[in-house]
């Protein structure tokens, strides 16, 4: 049978935000929720912009049709004028902190500030007691944002509570599932060569905050009651940790369930596996597991796909899960207990019927979540943030005149500001790329470095770094200050010896506006008191 397509007024939608063949959960959702659009609208044309995280960047496919890179800050400001010269209708954000540059992934601000459409975004993380680089990035995305659509209850109240956001801003969308069929999990067993198994099944990139060894220290218990019980866990090492870890979590893991003696029960499927392998993984587990160790996570598209297909789920109690696995659709155990995860499966495989009964109440909350009704949900968000938008300007060329816009500046380097600043502050000179040390330090130099750090933090450029120089210099100044005089001390030689009582009016003078420009720009509270006090 034909699909029929739904017709919608909004005709092309960018999405931004990683995608495939990148490997990692943002560009599954990514891709999973372009497509199913592109499905169900079939005369709305969706593109992609995605990040890329590696210079040589991915093989993505034609609906991809410009690339960010993830530091490279003017390529967001490019982005900005390719979505507002090629008529697009809406952006659809996928924000998540760490696949953006800058401080708490600050680099989207850029390109958010510069769009003339509306904006959608999607919010992966809402942070509870989020640090103040990630309470004013979220803040400032969602001020940008004409909508922001939470995929669940606690990221609503999250946002209302601790960000300030208003609720009618706010649509709550599910986490969008495919459409697995209802079936008993020995129709897919022999694909993997475990008919007659018992199947536990994890999934997902492996990384250290997963919590698989908690599964592989109960196996010892689960064995001795159900020696048929086989542990699958399935996807390759984060790539992000291969860079800096390697392989260390998942031979730790082989080692410990060597140590329990149970490394015949545990099989690793070590890659990246299509949603068709992972459809018939989750298919073949008789119980699906989730192990995580932090409490902090708002959504998990593994379990969403698990529930969703109807299995057993025992899992940790984050946050995701304690709204997912309520009113009996799952079981939840402590962090990190071994024992309770064990007993928790035992009684799950001893009582056939609450399986059973566990498994059909998660499979039919699943069907709201399917891909095609998570489609057009987002489709009404798109709707209602057009309508809302009241001064709606078409897009349109955002070119700038050489005059006002002088070109792509090369990325920004410090190397040359760090090899000039040591423990105490900044040189005064330097022989080429080499400090001076026999010309000491001086409190106009510090200064101007300063000011130089404030607008680096200010702007979120330097990589972070500039927080850690604007306390060196601010220190330094802190220290010329000379009670006695009311005024600041000049020149230090490289011994530390004060050679003046009062620096000249000049010196004074800019360290003033240092310390005026960093007391009304820095968020640092810190730095504004000592600045205050100055």
């Amino acid at each position: 049978m034909e699909h029929k397509s739904t017709v919608s007024s909004i005709n092309r939608i960018a999405f931004i935000g990683n995608y495939l063949p990148r490997r990692c959960g943002i560009a599954t959702f990514t891709t999973d929720l372009c497509e199913a659009i592109a499905a169900e609208y079939n005369k709305t044309t969706c593109i992609v912009l995605p990040v890329n995280d590696v210079e040589a960047g991915y093989a993505y496919p034609p609906r991809v049709r410009f690339e960010l890179t993830e530091k490279d800050i003017e390529s967001y400001r490019r982005a900005a004028d390719f979505l507002n010269i090629n008529n697009v209708d809406l952006a659809c954000l996928q924000f998540e902190y760490g696949i953006f540059g800058g401080q708490a992934g600050s680099h989207i601000l850029v390109l958010l500030r510069e769009l003339r459409m509306p904006i959608v975004t999607t919010l992966h993380t809402i942070l509870h007691e989020p640090n103040p680089d990630q309470m004013r990035v979220l803040r400032k995305v969602a001020a940008l944002s004409d909508r922001l659509v939470v995929m669940s209850k606690r990221g609503v109240e999250f946002l209302q509570d601790v960000y300030d956001v208003k609720p009618e801003k706010i649509d709550y969308i599910p986490h969008g599932i495919p459409d697995i069929p209802f079936v008993d999990p020995s129709f897919h067993k022999d694909l993997f060569g475990v008919e007659g198994k018992i199947v536990l099944l994890s999934f997902g990139l492996l990384s250290a905050n997963k919590g698989i060894e908690t599964v592989i220290s109960a196996l010892p218990d689960i064995v001795a009651r159900y020696p048929n019980v086989v542990y699958i866990i399935v996807g390759a090492t984060h790539p992000h940790v291969i860079q800096s870890e390697g392989e260390t979590y998942r031979l730790s893991l082989q080692w410990l369930a060597n140590e329990k003696g149970v490394e015949s029960h545990v099989v690793f499927y070590n890659r990246f596996v299509s949603l068709e392998e992972l459809v018939q993984f989750i298919g073949a587990a008789d119980i699906y597991i989730t192990p995580y160790i932090n409490v902090a996570q708002i959504t998990s598209g593994t379990l969403a796909y698990t529930l969703g297909s109807g299995k057993a789920v025992i899992s940790t109690p984050y946050w995701y899960a304690e709204e997912m696995l309520a009113d009996e659709r799952g079981v939840l155990i402590p962090f990190r207990d071994s024992k309770a995860l064990a007993e928790q499966v035992i009684d799950l495989l001893d009582n056939e019927a609450k399986r059973h009964a566990m498994r059909k109440r998660a499979y039919l909350f699943g069907r709201n979540m399917l891909w095609s009704h998570v489609a057009h949900r987002y489709m009404e968000s798109f709707d209602r943030a057009r309508t809302e938008r009241r001064h709606f300007i078409p897009p349109g060329l955002a070119a700038r005149a050489l005059d006002k816009y002088p070109g792509e500046l090369p990325p920004l380097k410090l190397d040359h500001l760090h090899h000039m600043t040591d423990d105490t502050g900044i040189i005064q000179h330097a022989t080429f790329i080499v400090p001076n040390y026999h010309d000491g330090y001086c409190v106009d130099d510090n200064a101007r470095a300063l000011l130089v750090s404030t607008h680096l933090a200010e702007l979120e450029l330097g990589n972070g770094e500039a927080l850690t120089l604007s306390t060196r210099y601010l220190a330094f100044i802190n220290y010329a200050f000379n009670i006695e005089t009311g005024h600041f001390r000049n020149f230090m030689d490289y011994q530390h010896n004060w050679l003046e009582k009062s620096g000249s009016e000049d010196s004074h003078g800019r360290t003033l506006w240092a310390l005026g420009t960093l007391l009304g720009r820095t968020n640092t509270p810190a730095l504004k008191s000592i600045a205050g006090w100055l």
